[in-house]
C-alpha cells in the first residue's frame, strides 16, 4: 500500500479549515425587511404636567451602535456606571422636546437646546411652569430648565450633576424656584486606578449565623472596586437657584435618598455608609436616613440599618427596624415610615405583621401610631388630612387589602375599602388618580378609580367614581371597541388625556371631553412600519385539556388563508405562577391593542412567511390549596404548549410538525425544558436564560423555597440536568454583560457544554457588551439574522 501523501488542495482547505475555525466572527445583516424593523424610527415619549395643562413631548433616537455599548463602564456594588460622566452608564436619552396645550392642541417648539443634544432626568416643577432636566455632554452632566411659557431652554448654573445612583438626580423645591441637586465634587481628586498590587489575600467569613442571599451581578470584588464606588458615587447636595447661583447643603455622601418636605424646611436624606459588601449590591449596604434643616444640618436621626444580608430568602420578608421613610405629603414636615413586627419573618406566626407610624417637625415627641397591619404593608397614598390609602398584602393567598386611614385622627379606626385576590385581574377595582402627588378628592368624599378593566372579551381601561363613604362605584368611562384607549391623566374640567391606539393604527395621546365624549388629538405619530400593515392579528382563546383557559396573539401573513394550508409556527411565551386555575384563565390583553412588528418578540417571522403565536400563556397553577405551582411544572408547561398547538391545528394554521418554541428570560428556560421534556416541536431559541437552577439557590422566579427545602423541585425544573434528553436542535444566545439577578452568562455557556458534551445540535451566540436586554444595532442585526437561520433550517 502507497503512504498517504497529502495534495496541495487537501493542505489548503486544512489550512482553510483551521482559519475558520479560529478567525473572530463578523456580525451579520438579516434581510432588508427585517433589517428595517430594527430601524424604524422610535415612537417619542410623553409626560403630562402636574395641572394637566401641558403635553411635553420627548424625541428618541434609533437603536445605538455597538460602539456606543463598547465605551468605558465601571461595574460596581450593582451598579453600571460611566466612569467619563458620573452618569448610569448606557442610559437612554431624548433628542428632542416639544410642547402641546391639552386644551387646543397647539404646538409650542422648544428653542435653546444644542443641536446633538442627549436630554435626559426630564422632570415638570410642581406649579407646571418650567422643565428640569439633564444634558449629557460627554464629559458632564449639565442642568438644563425649559421655561414652559416662551419654549425657551438654557443651561441652570455651572453645577456637574452626579447620576450614578438610581433615581432623578435632582428634586424640586415645592415652591418651584430652586432645585435639590446631586453634584460631583469639585475636590474629589482623581480616579483611583485599577491594576495595584494588592496588599493581601480576600477574605471572607461567616460565623454560623445564616445569611442568604439570592444571585446578583456586578458585585464589588476587592478593595479597588471599593475605591472606585466610593469615589464615583460621593456627591454634594447643592441648591441651584434659577438664576443659577449654588450654595452647598450638607456633608457629602453617596445618597440613596433625597426628599424634601412639603413645606420646604427640611430634606429627608439616606446615605449608603461602609463597610462595603461583596455578596450583596449597595441597595443593601449599611446606610443612615437623617433629617436636615435646609442648611442641611442634621435636626433628627430617623434610623441606621446595618448590612442588610440576613433577610429571610422568603416572599414577604423584610428587615427589623424602620422602613420606607417618606414624607407625608399632605402635612409640611412629617414622617411616615413602617415596622416589622415580626422580625421580618413572615414564616413567624403573628397576628400583626407590620405597624406603620407618623413624627412631625420638630420630631421629638413619640411617634403616632397610623396603622397595624396583619400582612406586610404594601403602599400609602397621600391625600387630606382625613383621608390617606395604606395598603397590605400577602403572597401566601394572594390577597391585598387597602384601607382608609385619617392621618390627622390617627385614632380612629381604618375602613376597610378592598379585600381582594391581587391574581384576580377581573375584579380589580383600578388605582386612584393623583394630582400633585396626591389623591385627586372631589366633594370631600369621592376618589377616582382608573384602571386596566380586564374583562373575558380583553381589557377594556375606565374611569370610575368611587364613594369613600358608602363604597358605590359610578362608572364614568370606559374604553370601546375596536380601540384600547387608557387613562394618561385627569382634568378639573370633565376631561381626560388618554392614549388611544387599534389594532393599524399607533398609540397617539387625545384629550376626550367627558361630557359629550369628543377627541381631539395631541400627537400624530405615524405607522413606524406601513410595509406591514397588512399582516394578519388576532387574539386568540383556547382551552387546556384540563380546563385552564388559554389565549395568545396569532399573526398570519399578509393575504395568508387557511386554504392555502398549513405554515411553519413559532410560539414565544413566558411562564406565569397561579395560585388556582380561576385566575390563571383570566384573559388579560386586549384584540385592540395596535399590531407592532417588533424586532425585539417572534413577530418578524411573520414577514418571512411563518405564523406566530406571541405571548402564549403558559400558566403554572398550584394543584391544591397551599402547594407551589412549580411542583407540576413540567407537566403544565407540556400541557400549555399541546394545547397551543392543537388550537393552531384546529384552524388550520399548523399541520403539527413544523413548530418552534422560543422565549427570553424566563422564556428561554421554558424553551430548554419544553425541547427536554416533549417532543413538540422541532427547534428552539432560548435568549438570556438560566438553566441550571442549583446556581439560584436561594429562590427564582416565584419559587420562595430555597434548593435544599425543594432539591427534587429545582432539580427537575433545571433543563440542565436533562441535556441528555433534548434531542432537538437549540440556539442560544446571551450577552456577555448580562446584569439580571440569576441570568449570568455563565447559564448559557455551561448549558451548550452540557449539550455538546451529551452529542445534541445546539449553538451558543454571546453578544459582546450587551446586557440582560440587547441594544446594539450591530447585535440586534445579528440576533435576528440567527433566529431566522435557525429556523429556515431546522423547522421550514
Amino acid at each position: 500500500m502507497k503512504p498517504f501523501v497529502p495534495t496541495l488542495s487537501l493542505f489548503l482547505a486544512a489550512l482553510t479549515a483551521a482559519v475558520q475555525l479560529h478567525a473572530q466572527p463578523t456580525y451579520n445583516t438579516p434581510p432588508a425587511s427585517v433589517a428595517a424593523l430594527v430601524d424604524a424610527p422610535a415612537a417619542p415619549q410623553s409626560l403630562l404636567s402636574p395641572d394637566g395643562a401641558w403635553l411635553l413631548i420627548a424625541a428618541q433616537p434609533g437603536v445605538p451602535t455597538i460602539a456606543d455599548l463598547a465605551a468605558p463602564e465601571l461595574r460596581l456594588a450593582g451598579y453600571r456606571i460611566n466612569p467619563a460622566n458620573h452618569n448610569t452608564s448606557r442610559s437612554g436619552y431624548s433628542t428632542g422636546l416639544s410642547l402641546v396645550a391639552t386644551a387646543n392642541a397647539d404646538k409650542r417648539p422648544v428653542t435653546g437646546l444644542p443641536a446633538d443634544a442627549r436630554i435626559q432626568n426630564l422632570s415638570f416643577s410642581p406649579d407646571s411652569r418650567l422643565i428640569a432636566f439633564t444634558i449629557d455632554n460627554g464629559s458632564r452632566l449639565d442642568l438644563w430648565v425649559l421655561t414652559i411659557r416662551n419654549g425657551r431652554a438654557a443651561k441652570l448654573g455651572s453645577v456637574a450633576v452626579n447620576n450614578t445612583l438610581p433615581g432623578v438626580p435632582f428634586a424640586w423645591y415645592p415652591d418651584s424656584r430652586a432645585l435639590l441637586v446631586r453634584t460631583v465634587r469639585v475636590n474629589a481628586g482623581a480616579a483611583p486606578v485599577r491594576g495595584a498590587v494588592p496588599t493581601g489575600p480576600i477574605i471572607q467569613e461567616t460565623i454560623g449565623e445564616a445569611a442568604p442571599v439570592r444571585t446578583y451581578q456586578d458585585l464589588l470584588a476587592n478593595s479597588q472596586d471599593e475605591a472606585l464606588f466610593l469615589h464615583y458615587t460621593t456627591s454634594r447636595l447643592m441648591r441651584v437657584e434659577l438664576n443659577g447661583r449654588a450654595s452647598a447643603i450638607g456633608e457629602a455622601g453617596i445618597f440613596s435618598q433625597v426628599a424634601i418636605s412639603p413645606d420646604g424646611r427640611h430634606i429627608l436624606t439616606t446615605r449608603i455608609r461602609e463597610p462595603f459588601a461583596y455578596t450583596v449590591p449597595a441597595s443593601l449596604f449599611p446606610s443612615r436616613t437623617e433629617v436636615w434643616d435646609a442648611t442641611g444640618s442634621r435636626v433628627f436621626l430617623v434610623t441606621e440599618n446595618p448590612l442588610l444580608d440576613r433577610i429571610p430568602i422568603a416572599f414577604n420578608s423584610t428587615f427589623e427596624g424602620r422602613r420606607s421613610i417618606q414624607w407625608r405629603r399632605d402635612a409640611p414636615s412629617t414622617l411616615f415610615w413602617v415596622e416589622a413586627a415580626d422580625g421580618g419573618d413572615p414564616r413567624r406566626p403573628a397576628d400583626i405583621r407590620d405597624r406603620a407610624y407618623l413624627l412631625g417637625a420638630p420630631f421629638t415627641q413619640e411617634p403616632v401610631r397610623l396603622a397595624e397591619l396583619a400582612t406586610r404593608f404594601g403602599g400609602i397614598a397621600w391625600g387630606d388630612g382625613q383621608t390617606a390609602l395604606i395598603s397590605e398584602t400577602w403572597r401566601a393567598n394572594r390577597r391585598t387589602k387597602t384601607w382608609r386611614v385619617s392621618p390627622d385622627q390617627p385614632d380612629q379606626p381604618a375602613k376597610q375599602l378592598f379585600d381582594r385576590n391581587y391574581e384576580d385581574r377581573y375584579n380589580d377595582p383600578g388605582s386612584p388618580v393623583f394630582r400633585d402627588g396626591r389623591l385627586r378628592i372631589t366633594d370631600g368624599r369621592y376618589l377616582h378609580m382608573t384602571g386596566a378593566g380586564a374583562s373575558p372579551e380583553g381589557d377594556r381601561p375606565f374611569l370610575d367614581r368611587y364613594d369613600l363613604e358608602t363604597g358605590e362605584t359610578t362608572r364614568l368611562w370606559r374604553s370601546e371597541a375596536p380601540y384600547f384607549e387608557s387613562v394618561v391623566g385627569f382634568g378639573e374640567d370633565a376631561t381626560l388625556v388618554t392614549r388611544r391606539e387599534a389594532v393599524d393604527v399607533p398609540a397617539n395621546i387625545f384629550r376626550r371631553s367627558l361630557a359629550d365624549g369628543t377627541l381631539t388629538a395631541l400627537t400624530d405619530i405615524p405607522h413606524p412600519t406601513p410595509q406591514y400593515t397588512g399582516v394578519q392579528t388576532e387574539f386568540i382563546t383556547f382551552t387546556r385539556a384540563d380546563g385552564v383557559g388559554l389565549s395568545g396573539q396569532l399573526l398570519l401573513p399578509e393575504g395568508y388563508s387557511a386554504e392555502q394550508g398549513p405554515l411553519p409556527v413559532v410560539i414565544w411565551a413566558y411562564p406565569r405562577e397561579f395560585a388556582s386555575a380561576d385566575a390563571a384563565g383570566q384573559v388579560s390583553d386586549s384584540p385592540y391593542r395596535f399590531n407592532a412588528i417588533s424586532y425585539w418578540g417572534p413577530q418578524f417571522f411573520v414577514t418571512q412567511g411563518y405564523a406566530v403565536l406571541n405571548n402564549a400563556a403558559m400558566p403554572i397553577v398550584a394543584v391544591e390549596p397551599g402547594a407551589e405551582p412549580n411542583d407540576t411544572f413540567i407537566e403544565q408547561l407540556v400541557a400549555n404548549a399541546q394545547a397551543a398547538i392543537d388550537e393552531l391545528v384546529r384552524r388550520g394554521v399548523s399541520d403539527g410538525k413544523r413548530l418552534a418554541v422560543g422565549g427570553h428570560s424566563y422564556g428561554a428556560f421554558m424553551t430548554a425544558n419544553l425541547l427536554a421534556h416533549s417532543d413538540l416541536f422541532k427547534a428552539g431559541i432560548a435568549r438570556s436564560g438560566a438553566y441550571n437552577r442549583s446556581l439560584t439557590p436561594f429562590g427564582f422566579q416565584a419559587e420562595p423555597r430555597d434548593l435544599w427545602a425543594a432539591p427534587e423541585t429545582y432539580i427537575r425544573m433545571s433543563p440542565f440536568f436533562h441535556a441528555d434528553r433534548i434531542n432537538e436542535p437549540i440556539l442560544l444566545i446571551h450577552g456577555e454583560a448580562d446584569n439580571n439577578s440569576g441570568t449570568f452568562p455563565i447559564q448559557s455557556e455551561r448549558m451548550f457544554q452540557a449539550l455538546k458534551g451529551k452529542g445534541a445540535t445546539a449553538k451558543l451566540v454571546m453578544l459582546p457588551h450587551e446586557s440582560h436586554g440587547y441594544r446594539a444595532r450591530e447585535s440586534l442585526y445579528h440576533m435576528l439574522w440567527e433566529q431566522l437561520n435557525w429556523l429556515e433550517t431546522y423547522v421550514k
